[in-house]
């Protein structure tokens, strides 16, 4: 018994070398199993991503391109507006086209100018030509005081500053200027005027209105014809 106790336990180490090059094998297979899963999750994360990403960029494209068609819409809507005019712009066209509206600068005897809207109408009147208005006139100043009287005395104050006004209007030079009538013009403040020009090439028929503190102010003019009518 004593002589092969030597023999076994050579038997043991020799099953213990071998115990332990399985066990070694067997951590080696699973750290590469290991390794091998490893890069599996990962590789597949990545590849599950990257179609996502491509989704979101296309989806993103896809919208910048209908904001880019909505803005382009709108810009020739825009277009379309402003090229049409509006039933309001088309309601406020003058209706009378034979109206004719300018700014002409008058000027005073006095050698200052005014700007201002000058309106000229034709007439259906055989003896007028056109009507004038003009919104630059102003009273021509007075010397009155007091509670104003109109008068066709023929020296008066009054009746220098009717003439003053009626060169005012027409701009012709009083000292040039045929004064065929002056007369009342429907009420006390107000007077009619008919002139011309010494040749006669120049004829008019000015209304006047007195403004009180101011003088007199012409308000309407008719450019006549002729001279032939009853005045």
């Amino acid at each position: 018994m004593t002589e092969r106790e030597p023999d076994l336990s050579r038997v043991e180490r020799k099953k213990g070398r071998n115990r332990n090059k399985i066990l070694n094998s067997m951590i080696a297979v699973v750290v590469v199993l290991i390794v091998i899963a490893t890069v599996a999750i990962f590789s597949g994360n990545k590849s599950d991503n990257e179609p996502n990403d491509i989704e979101e960029t296309a989806n993103d494209t896809t919208v910048n391109d209908d904001k880019a068609e909505d803005v382009e819409d709108d810009d020739k809507d825009n277009a379309t507006e402003d090229s049409n005019p509006t039933k309001d712009e088309e309601r406020s066209a003058p209706e009378n086209t034979t109206e004719t509206e300018q700014v002409e600068e008058t000027t005073n005897e006095d050698g200052s100018e005014e700007s201002g809207s000058v309106t000229s109408v034709p007439s259906d009147d055989a003896i007028i030509a056109e009507t004038i208005v003009n919104n630059a006139w102003k009273p021509v100043g007075t010397t009155q005081t007091g509670e104003h009287v109109s008068q066709y005395d023929g020296t008066s104050v009054d009746w220098n500053e009717k003439k003053q006004a009626l060169a005012y209007a027409t701009g012709l030079p009083q000292d040039s200027m045929i004064f065929l009538k002056i007369k009342n013009g429907g009420g006390p403040q107000k007077s009619i005027g008919i002139v011309s020009s010494r040749d006669s090439t120049q004829k008019y028929r000015v209304y006047l209105e007195w403004v009180d503190g101011e003088g007199w102010k012409p308000v309407k003019m008719d450019k006549l014809t002729t001279l032939d009518f009853d005045y």
